[in-house]
């Protein structure tokens, strides 16, 4: 009986190992995902800076086209 438990015991854990093996894959490839996601979001951030003049717009600049 005592090996049987063994046996079940170390079936478990292998399992239990490449769960925790998948699951640190898709932890690593999100964090790719969320540092890449923040990257762009920095360029777009910065190019939307670089698009906005200091203070060359007006109040009437803001009046939309149908008014």
């Amino acid at each position: 009986m005592n090996e049987a438990r063994l046996v079940e015991l170390e079936t478990k854990l292998a399992f239990a190992e490449d769960l925790l093996d998948t699951l640190n894959q898709t932890v690593v490839r999100q964090q790719a995902q969320i540092d890449l996601l923040q990257e762009q979001l920095r360029l777009l951030h910065r190019q939307l800076q670089d698009m906005r003049p200091d203070d060359a717009r007006t109040l009437r600049d803001e009046i939309p086209p149908h008014y």
